[in-house]
Formats: C-alpha cells, sequence, structure tokens
C-alpha cells in the first residue's frame, strides 16, 4: 500500500502521516510539500491513495488532483482542506473523500475503511490461504506460498502471478488489490511494476543507472527496485 500525503503545511502533513501510520502500520507513505513537488511525484511514481491539501501555496490541489485521476485511475482521491464548501468541489473531480482540518481521528479512520475494505478484515496468516485468478472466464486456485512474485501486465489493468514451477497466470486484479491483501503474508512492492515474497528473493545486485534489481527463485528474470525502496527492503531482509 502507497500513499502520498500532499500539503504545503508540514504540520498538517505530519499530523495526518502520523494518523495514518496508526492505522496502516505496513503503508509506504511519501510527502510533497507543494504543486511542483507533487506533479514530479506523479509523474515518476504510482501510488494506491493520495492525500491533497487543496491550497498548495504554488498551486492549486485540484490541478493535481486531476493529473493524479489521469496518470492513476485506479488510485483513491482524498481532498484535505480547511473549508467544507470544498466538498462539492470534490465530487465533481470525482474524488473519492474529503477530509477537514484540523484532522479528527475518526474521521480518517472512516476514509480509510472506505479506501482499504480489506483494512478490517482479519489477516490471514503469513504463507496460507488461496488465490483465485481470474483469465478468460476461467478461474485457477493458486496457493499462496507457490506465488514468487507478480509484476503488472504491461496494460495497466491487470496483473501476472509467477509461481515456483515457473507457470505465469495472467489475471484482471489491480496490482494494488493483490498489494493491499498480500501485506501481511510477507511480500513487498519492491518496485511500482512488482511486488515480490520476500523469502524467495534469491539475489540482489547493482543494475542500470545506479539503481538495483533482484532475481527470485525459480526465475531468471531480473526485477527492477525502486531507488525508493532500497531501504525498505533492506530493512525487512535484515540486511
Amino acid at each position: 500500500m502507497r500513499i502520498a500525503v500532499i500539503d504545503d503545511e508540514k504540520y498538517s502533513r505530519v499530523e495526518l502521516i502520523h494518523q495514518i501510520r496508526q492505522l496502516l502500520p505496513q503503508a509506504e507513505i511519501v510527502e510533497a510539500g507543494n504543486g511542483a513537488q507533487a506533479m514530479g511525484l506523479l509523474e515518476s511514481e504510482s501510488f494506491d491513495i493520495l492525500f491533497i491539501d487543496v491550497h498548495l501555496g504554488d498551486m492549486e490541489g485540484t490541478t493535481v488532483a486531476a493529473l493524479a485521476r489521469r496518470l492513476m485511475p485506479q488510485a483513491r482521491i482524498v481532498f484535505a482542506t480547511a473549508y467544507s464548501d470544498y466538498a462539492v468541489r470534490a465530487f465533481e473531480l470525482q474524488v473519492d473523500d474529503y477530509i477537514l482540518k484540523p484532522f479528527d481521528p475518526q474521521r480518517i479512520r472512516q476514509v480509510l475503511d472506505r479506501c482499504v475494505p480489506a483494512r478490517s478484515a482479519p489477516a490471514p496468516a503469513p504463507g496460507t490461504g488461496r488465490l483465485a485468478i481470474s483469465s478468460n472466464r476461467h478461474t485457477t486456485l493458486l496457493d499462496v506460498s507457490d506465488v514468487t512474485y507478480i509484476e503488472t501486465d504491461g496494460s495497466g489493468r491487470g496483473c501476472v502471478l509467477h509461481t515456483l514451477t515457473g507457470e505465469a497466470y495472467n489475471d484482471s486484479t489491480p496490482m494494488s488489490d493483490y498489494e493491499s491483501r498480500l501485506a501481511d503474508q510477507g511480500f513487498y512492492r519492491t518496485h511500482k511494476t512488482c511486488l515480490v515474497q520476500l523469502k524467495y528473493i534469491q539475489d540482489i545486485f547493482p543494475w542500470n543507472n545506479s539503481s538495483f534489481a533482484l532475481r527470485v527463485r525459480g526465475s531468471s528474470t531480473v526485477l527492477p527496485i525502486g531507488r525508493d525502496r532500497v531501504k525498505e527492503l533492506r530493512r525487512r531482509l535484515n540486511i
């Protein structure tokens, strides 16, 4: 789960990030302090939820929201504002919700429950459970423990699941859904294009432009690691 908090007021950013971490401790949160930073962030990274302040100093948050909706149609967008009349503007832009400043913890909880339905469901034990993979009206049941990594299918609408046996399964489910469902089962999104089961990482090595990549057991495919995710990956692997 990747979340962006975009607000030109540092105190508001810190407070909102704190409240989100209380409810979603596994989430990866990135922040931007103005509209220009936000636009650059959206053009280089992807997010599941974006909290956007309506007034960003150098531009209107509605401009950022419009770009986010175009680049990430699956993302949930939440306006943050001190003025309740922006609720109408929020729904005109087809954003998913809005929150008022100062932030109410109960309101943040309600918004996250809407944006992350799986948050309130009990998490299965690590490495257990099965996944129903649907493609061309055919459903295949895969054990979670057999999945080595999941990658986007290139169209932006679905995924490809790879297994220990080397087989690959196309699925229409968005990557963000798998990231939420498998966050507590040993999976980590190492790049916007792939979600990896950590126990199957075989090696990590330098790659193009001073970045890093990895391979998983049973596959020779090189999987990229986002520069902003290397540190967290090392922490999770205790290296």
